[in-house]
C-alpha cells in the first residue's frame, strides 16, 4: 500500500472568553519525516476553526468542502452558520462515507451567539461536544496529561494559548510523529487570530 502523510498532535481548549486551537507542523510517512511545515489548523469562517489529524489529503478535501458550504450558507441566509451547525454538516459528510471513510480525526471550535464551543469528530462522523479540553493524534496521550493537570475553566484566552503551547511542546518530546513548529489560533468574539510564531517561541522558552 502507498504510505500517506500522517502523524499529528492537535489540541482544543475552551476558555471563558474564547477557544484556543493548537498543533505542531510535522507530517510523517512511516518513519520518514515527509514535511516539517504541514498546516493542521484551518479557518472555516470568521470565528470558526478546524484542526486535522490523520491523512493529509483527506483532511484537505474536507476543509475545502466545509469552507465552501459555510460561505454559501452565509450568502444565502445572511448570517454565519453556528459552530454546532458546522459540526453537524461535517458529521453528515463523514457518516456518508462510512464504507470508504476519510481517515481523519477533527476538532472544530469557535464562537457564536452561544459562546465558545468545541467539538471532536471521528472518521465515521461521531461527534462529541467537549466542555473543557480535547487532544487528537498520535501525541494526544501526552498532551492530555498536561491539559488535565493544568486546565482551569476560568482561564482567559491568553492563559489558554500558553496551556496549548505547553501541551503540544510536551507531546513533541515523547511522540516522534509530532514536532517542529507549534501553531496556535485564538478565536474570540473579536475574530480569528493566528498567534505570531515569535510569540509562540517566547512562550516555549518559559516552559
Amino acid at each position: 500500500m502507498v504510505e500517506v502523510f500522517k502523524g499529528t498532535t492537535t489540541v482544543g481548549i475552551v476558555c471563558k472568553d474564547g477557544v484556543v486551537l493548537a498543533s505542531e507542523s510535522r507530517a510523517t510517512m512511516g518513519h520518514f519525516i515527509a514535511s516539517t511545515t504541514a498546516q493542521k489548523i484551518y479557518q472555516i469562517a470568521d470565528r470558526v476553526g478546524l484542526t486535522t489529524a490523520g491523512v493529509v489529503g483527506d483532511a484537505q478535501s474536507i476543509v475545502r468542502m466545509v469552507q465552501v458550504e459555510s460561505r454559501l450558507y452565509n450568502m444565502q441566509r445572511g448570517e454565519p452558520m453556528t459552530v454546532k451547525g458546522t459540526t453537524s454538516l461535517l458529521s453528515n459528510v463523514l457518516a456518508s462515507r462510512r464504507y470508504f471513510p476519510f481517515m481523519v480525526q477533527l476538532l472544530l471550535g469557535g464562537m457564536d451567539k452561544k459562546g465558545p464551543q468545541l467539538f471532536s469528530l471521528d472518521a465515521l462522523g461521531g461527534q462529541i461536544e467537549e466542555q473543557k479540553v480535547v487532544a487528537t493524534g498520535s501525541g494526544s496521550p501526552t498532551a492530555y496529561g498536561v491539559l488535565e493537570a493544568l486546565y482551569d475553566p476560568q482561564m482567559n484566552i491568553e492563559e489558554g494559548a500558553k496551556l496549548g503551547v505547553r501541551a503540544i511542546h510536551n507531546a513533541m518530546k515523547r511522540d516522534s510523529a509530532s514536532g517542529d513548529v507549534i501553531q496556535v489560533v485564538k478565536i474570540t468574539k473579536d475574530g480569528y487570530e493566528v498567534v505570531d510564531g515569535s510569540e509562540v517561541e517566547n512562550i516555549r522558552q518559559t516552559l
